[in-house]
């Protein structure tokens, strides 16, 4: 077996973290609970995401070199109040935005993936809040397998 290959690489690149990111911010502005959180939304909202996203999955670090980084995506989330229904809708619509994407649908790659998706929107959702103690300088965070490896039989 050769060298394991990153979530990014494994995703597909960079391409298939914007066609996720294209299909999940077009199910979010139609989302009753979602919908008015992303209003005032920047034209260019899905395609920085998609960066953030491929960077945390291990390629490169083209959200941190264009728009700042760790900080600038915190500071995005700085008293939106975000509840935990739109947390968990949010979580929800972005796995259903995965399998239309095309994104890869082996348990190991979606743990991987969901794992990231929960702990980063439970941080998001805690950094929301009116008066959080919010850290707004860390390192882009760089997920990875797991215990799981992908499975190559």
């Amino acid at each position: 077996m050769g060298e394991t290959p990153t979530l990014y690489e494994w995703a597909g690149g960079t391409d298939a973290f914007v066609r996720l990111t294209d299909v999940f911010y077009d199910r979010v502005v139609k989302d009753d609970l979602l919908g008015p959180l992303f209003a005032r939304m920047d034209p260019g909202h899905a395609r920085y995401v998609a960066l953030w996203l491929a960077e945390v999955f291990g390629g490169p670090p083209a959200y941190s070199a264009e728009h700042g980084g760790y900080a600038t995506m915190v500071a995005k989330h700085i008293g939106m109040a975000i509840t935990e229904p739109q947390r968990r809708r949010w979580v929800n619509l972005i796995q259903d935005a995965a399998d239309e994407a095309g994104l890869p649908g082996d348990p190991e790659f979606r743990a991987a993936f969901l794992g990231y998706v929960e702990w980063g929107t439970r941080l998001a959702r805690l950094n929301s809040q009116p008066g959080a103690d919010v850290v707004c300088q860390a390192p882009v965070p760089r997920w990875g397998w797991g215990v799981a490896p992908p499975w190559q039989g």
